[in-house]
């Protein structure tokens, strides 16, 4: 009998703990693991189906090198020389500015991701563009102002709040929080506990609703302000919070009195009395608020973000149960002018890296320090990113295009070299931190073996670190000490090295790759060990209490539970009562007034958002690019069989649309926008709402030789931005043509 394998899936940045049956090194059988502590056995369709991303016909097998319209096979050897000589000669002729790095969401590798990063910071760029800066650059500006931390995103504690309101967010198909069916489910059904959802259509989770806000599309900024005001001016306000933990409340007053909430409610098209229902709620529960995509890539995000923190001041939900936390982190001065600016596009560095919508611009401007290289680490911007037409522009006017993945996407298919990766059930992965009050690490093992020539993605990055002598001379005692087995002499014997040539400490996870990694057969599984090495008094007093005593092996019976438990382990356990002892502002409190907002705010109002939403009569609808379903999984499923008999790639839209255009369900029908024209299948259903479609994502994509469904970004036009890059998906004006 088969055995059942312990690992979790990749599809999303849950990462529900999953149990795997091989045969002839092929995933044959998936199933949820019950005995994973955060997902309990849960598992979505997409998680079941983990084979189709495994085992595919576009798997890349070995190194390969552009030739004429195809790819030759070279050896890694040779691909390593040939790009580490093309990216001197480019870096000696143009300086480091022609250097980028792409990172990408695929297989949400943890352990791996900086990699690439470090490697193009060591050579002197501050370039790097992040799918994270895709979507959260507006959260990071508002957190980086009012909570002193780009890097910070809120904790939300689902499992003791008695309200939850989800903003733009439907996590019955997204699954962006663990187990979110069971869980919304059973909270649909309990008495107690309210469930409220801002979506402007009947969303799957809005159906669940006790209260479903049908907001106008783009109109967020609107609601959010009005419900801050209706706080104030009825005086529902938590008054001991915001004066023990807040800075700026008096100056922000003025944002809000006079407010006609009443008249931008009506604009939203919301009843007012059920809202001011909510903002009352909001204000006599334990409450937690929860936004996502519907906010964070639609009209003025980053303002709605910084909104949303001074809603949930107001209220005092930040910091308490039910609440939203905050994580540990450091101070970081948003404002800093050291940080680097997109030459053409003059955006800065969000919480340190660049929104890809802006790429292909930097790439095709005339500046003499444009970007000319770019290393592509586990993303598909051809299918993922805004503006597919401009992409292709661009990538082709490179001088040097290395994408690093584990198939020939439709990025890769541009590239001069392609890296074959493995796959995160072919290598070490894990996740070091999990939980809010509970923290949980992970550490799973390959359970299929690579079938060609394949490296770990850490392993690429660090061959191509050593080629450009970014490593330095490494005395053959630590060498020595990564191969005895023992893990503590290795330590001390790093920290030795580091010590006696503190330069070196820019290329630790270099070294500890080339040595530990080495030894161990895995740069992966080297790179957590460091983690636990020296933990802050924090981390140590967390550990003790998950029964890890405090102590000069503390850290390494950590990393030995890790090993011995894939399904996960417990590994520190936080005081929420002191969530807010260290607030890393200047001041230790939430600044509420940032003068950055100030103007900003004012110019909310019905009568000016009114003339900014008419819309052109060339595209009088406005399409939501980017449909979360329970058939697509951003550009990580290439193969198509796993939607096989499913109407997996549909426009949706709303039946008297329909019925004007003289549109019947699945007629074949154009949409077209600014930026280019895509033909899809028309999904009739009241499942949007009269004037919205919704194009689905992560389709379009070429699998073995074939196209399958319809590409979203050829229809977003890279300049439909805000401030900070992040392109408006969630707001694309769009006109429907039946063909």
């Amino acid at each position: 009998m088969m055995s059942w394998k312990k690992t979790a899936c990749v599809l999303c940045a849950n990462h529900c703990g999953l149990q795997v049956q091989v045969e002839n090194n092929r995933i044959v059988k998936v199933r949820g693991d019950k005995e994973s502590p955060l997902s309990e056995g849960y598992v979505c369709r997409k998680g079941l189906n983990v084979a189709y991303h495994q085992q595919n016909k576009d798997r890349v097998l070995y190194p390969l090198k552009k030739a004429g319209n195809g790819f030759e096979r070279i050896s890694w050897d040779q691909a390593i020389s040939e790009i580490s000589g093309k990216l001197t000669g480019i870096l000696d002729q143009h300086g480091p500015r022609a250097l980028a790095s792409l990172t990408g969401g695929g297989e949400f590798a943890f352990l791996s991701a900086s990699f690439p990063i470090r490697l193009v910071r060591q050579l002197g760029s501050m370039w790097n563009y992040s799918a994270a800066n895709q979507e959260f650059s507006g959260r990071y500006w508002a957190h980086g102002l009012t909570l002193g931390n780009q890097s910070i995103q809120l904790a939300d504690d689902f499992e003791n709040c008695d309200m939850l309101m989800l903003i733009g967010k439907n996590p019955m198909m997204s699954h962006h929080f663990p187990q979110a069916r069971r869980k919304l489910t059973k909270m649909s059904k309990d008495p107690d506990r309210l469930l409220v959802v801002v979506d402007p259509r009947v969303s799957e989770t809005a159906k669940l609703a006790d209260i479903h806000l049908a907001i106008r599309p783009g109109t967020d900024a609107l609601l959010i302000k009005s419900m801050i005001a209706i706080i104030l001016s009825e005086g529902i306000h938590h008054k001991e919070y915001i004066d023990k933990y807040t800075n700026g409340f008096n100056e922000i007053q003025s944002w809000f009195s006079g407010f006609d909430a009443k008249a931008a409610l009506k604009f939203c098209e919301l009843d007012v009395d059920q809202v001011v229902k909510v903002c009352r709620d909001l204000t006599t529960r334990r409450s937690c608020i929860v936004d996502d995509l519907g906010i964070l890539m639609n009209r003025h995000s980053a303002l709605v973000s910084y909104l949303l923190v001074v809603l949930r001041a107001i209220c005092g939900r930040i910091g308490m149960p039910g609440g939203s936390y905050l994580p540990k982190a450091g101070y970081r001065d948003p404002r800093d002018p050291r940080a680097w600016r997109t030459l053409l596009t003059d955006i800065p560095a969000i919480n340190g890296a660049f929104p890809p919508n802006v790429l292909q611009e930097e790439i095709l401007h005339d500046h003499p320090e444009r970007i000319r290289a770019v290393l592509s680490y586990a993303a598909n911007p051809l299918r993922s990113y805004a503006d597919t037409t401009v992409y292709e522009d661009a990538f082709k006017k490179l001088d040097l295009l290395v994408v690093a993945d584990i198939a020939m996407s439709e990025t890769a298919a541009l590239a001069h070299y392609v890296l074959p990766c493995k796959t995160a059930f072919e290598s070490w992965e894990g996740n070091p931190g999990m939980g809010i009050s509970n923290v949980y690490a992970r550490m799973r093992s390959p359970v299929v073996a690579a079938e060609g020539e394949q490296k770990e993605n850490a392993e690429i990055f660090t061959l191509l670190a050593d080629a450009m002598g970014l490593i330095p001379r490494i005395p053959e005692s630590l060498f020595e000490a990564a191969k005895s087995n023992d893990l503590k002499a290795y330590g001390q014997k790093l920290w030795e090295f580091m010590a006696a040539s503190p330069e070196s400490g820019k290329a630790m996870q270099f070294i500890i790759a080339k040595t530990l990694g080495s030894a161990m057969g895995s740069v992966h599984l080297a790179s957590i060990f460091p983690l636990f090495m020296q933990l802050s008094k924090d981390r140590q007093e967390e550990g003790a209490k998950a029964g890890f005593p405090v102590g000069p092996d503390q850290g390494l019976s950590m990393y030995q539970a890790i090993m011995d438990h894939p399904e996960g382990v417990l590994v520190g356990i936080r005081d929420p009562k002191k969530n807010l002892e260290g607030i890393p502002t200047k001041s230790k409190k939430i600044e509420l007034y940032n003068p950055e907002a100030d103007d900003w705010i004012k110019k909310i109002n019905p009568v000016d958002e009114a003339e900014l939403l008419r819309l052109d009569e060339n595209f009088p609808l406005i399409m939501m690019a980017g449909r979360h379903m329970d058939y697509n999984a951003n550009s990580m499923m290439r193969n198509p069989e796993w939607n096989e008999g499913k109407r997996a790639c549909t426009l949706a839209i709303h039946p008297l649309d329909a019925e004007n255009l003289g549109i019947v369900d699945k007629q074949m029908v154009k949409v077209v926008t600014e930026a280019g024209e895509e033909i899809i299948e028309a999904e009739v259903t009241t499942d949007t709402r009269k004037g919205q479609v919704l194009f689905p994502h992560g389709f379009g994509m070429v699998y073995d030789g074939v196209t399958y469904g319809a590409n979203v970004n050829r229809l977003t036009k890279n300049t439909n931005r805000d401030f900070v890059g992040t392109p408006m998906h969630r707001y694309v004006p769009c006109r429907v043509e039946v063909l």
